[in-house]
């Protein structure tokens, strides 16, 4: 079987465990070369621990791959270079980017602390800025000297972020910039033979576990033919395909997997709309404004699909 990523020098955050570490050795089976970071930290963000990334290099390496290990703070700006560096130093430069790192503190927003909202922020959005800033300036000389190496960027959004979910307001307006921050660097990196992506996974991991839980009745969810539909390893090869060559021209894009099924998002846009000549008067909207939102499809729920309209609405 051909494989997609040979020779291919790949980052991953957050890689020791979960999703992350199924992206690592997909990308090995597919023949890049992976540096595997994770910080190894709880799933609140505090502490840390090396022994996960180690694991999984060493996992890599069992099966005949090259794997080295980073355990910088992808949040942290210095080690995040650093992260980048490793690659280059290492295996010789860098075409794939995999900002996974992350971490939860659920609240209520009456019972979130500021450093509830401000640890999630930083791990999340800061965490995937600031290796990709690194990782873009780098992209950018290699271009500019002539050595463009069809680099992909792939960052990691949520259905809480995009569809919004109840308890997540702090994990769910990170998800959201993360989106709107891929579509927006898509367009700025393009001209370095740059694409950026997004994903919005649906599988069990330690973040999530507690949540599916709760939402499905248990872990398991049997998708037929066998297929646990929220086994994170059903998320990777996409992540691969997104990293290869082959994912040339698709940027600026958002998808969905869970299971077997994958499903592009389709963001904001403008819907129905009222409109005069001149400014409105506050007092004219009272007999309008119902009927435009009637109209507007409404928001989706969290598996991202628009709810039916009501019967004889």
């Amino acid at each position: 079987m051909q494989k997609l990523c040979t020779e291919r020098v790949v980052v991953i955050t957050g890689a020791g465990r979960g999703l992350g570490r199924e992206y690592a050795l997909e990308f090995a089976r597919q023949g890049a070369k992976v540096v595997v970071n994770d910080l190894g930290a709880r799933a609140d963000g505090s502490g840390a621990d090396q022994g996960p990334a180690h694991d999984v290099v060493n996992e890599i390496r069992a099966m005949g791959g090259q794997a080295v290990v980073n355990t910088d703070d992808v949040a942290d700006w210095d080690g995040a270079r650093r992260m980048i560096q490793t690659a280059i130093s290492e295996f010789g430069g860098l075409d794939v980017l995999v900002n996974n790192a992350g971490n939860l503190r659920d609240r209520t927003l009456v019972n979130m602390e500021p450093e509830d909202w401000d640890a999630v922020i930083r791990v999340h959005l800061r965490g995937t800025f600031a290796p990709s800033r690194h990782a873009a300036v780098y992209w950018r000389d290699e271009s500019k000297a002539g050595r463009s190496r069809a680099a992909r960027l792939i960052n990691t959004s949520s259905s809480s972020g995009l569809f919004c979910n109840a308890g997540q307001s702090n994990y769910g307006a990170a998800k959201a910039g993360i989106a709107a921050m891929t579509v927006i660097v898509s367009r700025e990196l393009e001209r370095y033979g740059v694409t950026a992506n997004a994903i919005y996974p649906a599988a069990v991991s330690r973040l999530t576990e507690e949540l599916f839980t709760r939402k499905y009745g248990g872990a398991n969810n049997d998708a037929g033919g066998g297929l646990d539909a929220l086994a994170a390893a059903n998320v990777a090869p996409l992540i691969a395909w997104l990293g290869s060559e082959q994912s040339s021209g698709i940027t600026g894009r958002v998808f969905g997997v869970r299971g077997g099924r994958i499903t592009v998002a389709e963001g904001w846009h403008s819907g129905p709309r009222i409109e005069k000549e001149g400014r409105w008067q506050a007092e004219e909207l009272g007999a309008l404004i119902p009927d435009l939102v009637r109209r507007a499809a409404p928001n989706a729920n969290t598996s991202g699909e628009i709810p039916a309209a009501p019967a004889g609405a």
